[in-house]
């Protein structure tokens, strides 16, 4: 069954960086879109970033030009560097995965597969 397992969460003060990392097992991993979302405290879910099956890039404005996601099909693996933490991204993140090209970030439902998420607390 597939399974998405996030990691390099951690707390970090303001302007630190931290990469995360999502490792998936039992999908063919490059036939699948596959992001970033994070849940803010009192906050509902949000679309970080994706990434489709062919390596195009959708970031959400605000961690534009301070997140990049990216992955390693050969390694089954999802990244999201992220740069200048603010206060605000203190968040549980997740990453998620749907089969096919369709790659959203602002709408959650068409993913069927969610890792537990991995906490990043930014001070």
């Amino acid at each position: 069954h597939v399974q998405l397992v996030e990691s390099g969460g951690g707390s970090v003060q303001a302007g630190g960086s931290l990469n995360l990392s999502c490792t998936t097992s039992g999908l063919t991993f490059s036939t699948y879109c596959v992001g970033w979302f994070r849940q803010r405290p009192g906050k509902e879910r949000e679309g970080v970033a994706s990434i489709s099956t062919d390596s195009i890039t959708t970031v959400a404005d605000s961690v534009k030009g301070r997140f990049t996601i990216s992955k390693d099909n050969a390694a089954n693996t999802l990244y999201l560097q992220m740069n200048s933490l603010k206060p605000e991204d203190t968040a549980m993140y997740y990453c998620a995965a749907r089969w096919g090209g369709y790659c959203p970030i602002y709408d959650a439902g068409p993913y069927n597969a969610w890792g537990q998420g991995t906490q990043v607390t930014v001070s």
